[in-house]
């Protein structure tokens, strides 16, 4: 127990793994997303370009902000980027960032490049975990339906019961591996069907040790004692939760809807009140650690540093196997690279998949780097930092 306090300072730490022009181009891309009207700009345009096949679109695209927050378009793309985050101690959760069509078909599609990342897990030394989002194993509509008590269509139950049975395959073949899988948490209004989906994923694989982890999106004012009653409904049925604490992604667009449909809005007050829910769900999970199995899914420096210090309180190891630290590929390096130096388990969420196809997701990144108060200038400061540190620039 040496009670020394982190610092996510050092930059000679979280850009160790990155050459002198990787640097420069990050620092050039945050410095133009810390512009709303130039990223409004630069979606529009990187959107229709791709949509009219414009000469070398797809490779400006892929060269600049691709290249800083997506893997690669192919699993085999992906192996340099895996090699080079496994070699500083840094894990990767392969995200299939593809949103493919809405159709049976392309749900099935979906599936089966699942199963692709299972088999890649299988042999891989640096991945702990494997993540699908439900909405790309079946229709949003349907889910919004089941939530909100509405009957279903002959069709619409059919295409209901086979998201499920997608869901229990990939599960299934994740606990074969003896892997884990996180789902991640989307919007509210069917956020309530997922959680019904994946307690009962739960409930069937997580006797034993934790394979199946459910997603907490702490911006919801309701969520920390979301948290506390499925801890107490996992130890009533005699399963291990497994948690995965985020802050959140979707609040515009629940506070537009909220005020649409003229209901109460499920999102905090505050920033001050996300974030000390955050914290207490943290503490509560710690407080559970021989029940519950947690991945801190942050960018927030205070947050990251008080799980390292509940884990020396209460005697953990490091590199305990119950405690993961997780950040977005391309961001907050400081963090990541900081904690695996230490000895502390981190995985990295690395993107994949066409450029054309992961655009939806490179379009959300940026909105919503512009849009997290502090976030895209703390990126930009860090990089300043090494380069000049570099002596690559004043």
């Amino acid at each position: 127990m040496t009670g020394e306090k982190i610092s996510f300072e050092d930059t000679s730490v979280a850009f160790a793994s990155k050459s002198d022009a990787y640097l420069r181009k990050a620092h050039l891309i945050f410095q133009m997303m810390s512009n709303g009207t130039l990223v409004d700009f630069g979606t529009t345009w990187a959107n229709v370009a791709l949509k009219l096949r414009v000469p070398f679109a797809k490779t400006i695209i892929k060269n600049t902000v691709y290249s800083l927050f997506v893997g690669g378009e192919t699993l085999d793309e992906c192996e340099s980027t895996i090699d080079n985050l496994g070699a500083s101690n840094v894990k990767t959760i392969l995200d299939y960032s593809v949103e493919g069509e809405k159709t049976e078909a392309g749900f099935e599609a979906t599936k089966e490049e699942m199963f692709r990342i299972i088999d890649v897990t299988k042999t891989a030394r640096y991945i702990p975990f494997v993540v699908i989002k439900l909405t790309g194993l079946g229709s949003f509509e349907v889910m919004r339906k089941v939530q909100a008590g509405e009957s279903l269509s002959d069709e619409e139950q059919q295409a209901f019961e086979s998201l499920k049975k997608r869901v229990y395959d990939i599960c299934s073949r994740v606990d074969d591996i003896e892997s884990k899988i996180l789902i991640d948490g989307e919007e509210s209004w069917i956020q309530d069907t997922i959680d019904d989906i994946v307690y009962e994923m739960m409930a069937t694989f997580n006797k034993k040790r934790v394979v199946v982890y459910n997603t907490y999106q702490m911006y919801r004012h309701e969520m920390y004692n979301n948290l506390v009653e499925a801890h107490r409904q996992a130890t009533e049925k005699g399963y291990q939760l497994g948690a995965k604490l985020v802050r959140g992604a979707y609040m515009e667009k629940e506070r537009e809807r909220a005020e649409e449909l003229n209901y109460v809005d499920p999102i905090q007050p505050d920033k001050a009140a996300t974030d000390r829910d955050y914290n207490e769900a943290v503490k509560f999970c710690l407080n559970n650690i021989t029940s519950i199995s947690t991945v801190v899914g942050t960018h927030n420096e205070k947050s990251s540093a008080l799980t390292a210090e509940l884990m020396e309180e209460k005697g953990l190891a490091k590199g305990d196997k119950r405690v993961y630290f997780s950040q977005l590929y391309g961001m907050s390096d400081n963090i990541s690279f900081t904690l695996a130096s230490l000895g502390y388990n981190v995985s990295k969420y690395v993107p994949y998949g066409p450029v054309r196809k992961v655009m939806p997701y490179l379009s959300r990144r940026a909105e919503e780097n512009t849009s997290i108060a502090g976030q895209t200038s703390r990126e930009y400061k860090l990089i300043k930092s090494e380069l000049k540190r570099r002596k690559t620039i004043k």
